[in-house]
């Protein structure tokens, strides 16, 4: 898929087939992220690969929006360490969400989707995914191949009028 067409086609994807995704893809997609700007190249990010059932079914009680995890076929953990002070930690949740849309948008050229929650209970994601305390796991994303259709360029999109989001020169 071209870079334009995995852009418009990637979504959030919650229900997955029961295919298995093979291990060199998720680490294909896992470098995407690994690849993504970081402030200061400072990448204080690690990831989990977690295609594990057992696993999986537990990391799905971590909050309210991570039911879709039990059924993924594999999740992926971005780990941050626990942050010092307020800057450090919100550059810490932009690199995060630069190295999510990089993995999100691996994903989606190689026809897999993903679909991103957040994690709520530190000390059970912690320990299902043995992170030390000294480091948060911030989100999860389940990837698989979607089950109700294939990842395609979405003609309309249910998002704000692209005039009234975008703005030249001035607000």
């Amino acid at each position: 898929m071209e870079t334009w067409d995995a852009i418009r086609a990637r979504r959030n994807v919650r229900a997955y087939t029961t295919d298995p995704v093979p291990a060199e893809l998720l680490d294909r997609i896992t470098e995407a992220g690994w690849r993504a700007p970081s402030a200061s190249n400072r990448q204080h990010w690690d990831f989990v690969i977690v295609t594990d059932r057992g696993q999986l079914a537990e990391l799905s009680t971590v909050w309210r929006g991570a039911g879709h995890i039990a059924t993924a076929p594999a999740a992926i953990a971005l780990v941050v360490p626990v942050a010092s002070d307020d800057r450090t930690r919100v550059v810490d949740q932009y690199d995060l969400g630069q190295a999510t849309y990089a993995i999100m948008l691996a994903a989606a050229d190689l026809g897999l989707g993903t679909g991103h929650s957040a994690v709520g209970e530190q000390d059970t994601a912690r320990a299902i995914l043995g992170v030390p305390d000294t480091h948060l796991v911030a989100f999860l994303l389940g990837v698989g191949y979607p089950a109700d259709r294939p990842l395609r360029p979405i003609v309309n999109p249910d998002r704000r009028p692209f005039g009234e989001v975008v703005h030249h020169g001035r607000w």
